[in-house]
């Protein structure tokens, strides 16, 4: 019994953790990212990299600079010389400003618009309220100064030495 106590536990305490909305929020973005970046790499390998090759090699990946000669392969099936693989690097960094800047373009600038919307609404609400709310602020001290000026006029007992009451 121990065991099967220690058991639900255990469990317990795994879907507690699963169920907390930032590790199932995790789970989505991961999920999405990584639909999310095989989109992006067919953009970069089908539409940038050819677009790119007009001018020089249909892949990127092939630019690359010598910087201490002979570059190549020896005799032996050794590389000789040193190469900057900078066609890579330049492919990695326009993944990276696609990327970036498709996640803005398609889904942080509609986001920040829908959400600026939302509380130009809900101020607009609030401003609706705080009018009510000064209104029938004004309604009631005008009623409190009737209420006082009626008690005035009618004379007799206003100075009878009673506490008047507080409105």
């Amino acid at each position: 019994m121990v065991s099967e106590k220690k058991k639900e536990s255990i469990l317990a305490g795994f879907k507690a953790f699963l169920m907390r909305g930032n590790v199932v929020d995790l789970a989505v973005a991961v999920v999405i990212g990584a639909a999310f970046t095989n989109i992006v790499n067919s953009v970069v390998k089908g539409l940038i990299s050819p677009v790119i090759g007009l001018i020089g090699t249909q892949s990127l990946d092939a630019y690359k600079s010598c910087i201490k000669d002979p570059c190549g392969v020896g005799p032996d099936g050794k590389p000789t010389g040193v190469e900057l693989l900078w066609g890579s690097v330049l492919n990695a960094a326009l993944t990276f400003l696609i990327t970036a800047a498709v996640v803005y373009f398609l889904m942080v600038l509609p986001m920040a618009k829908y959400l600026a919307k939302v509380e130009q609404r809900r101020r607009a609400k609030e401003g609706v309220q705080e009018t009510m709310e000064i209104t029938e602020l004004v309604v009631l001290k005008e009623i409190r100064d009737e209420l006082i000026a009626q008690r005035d006029a009618g004379g007799g007992n206003v100075h009878s030495g009673a506490p008047s009451p507080r409105l």
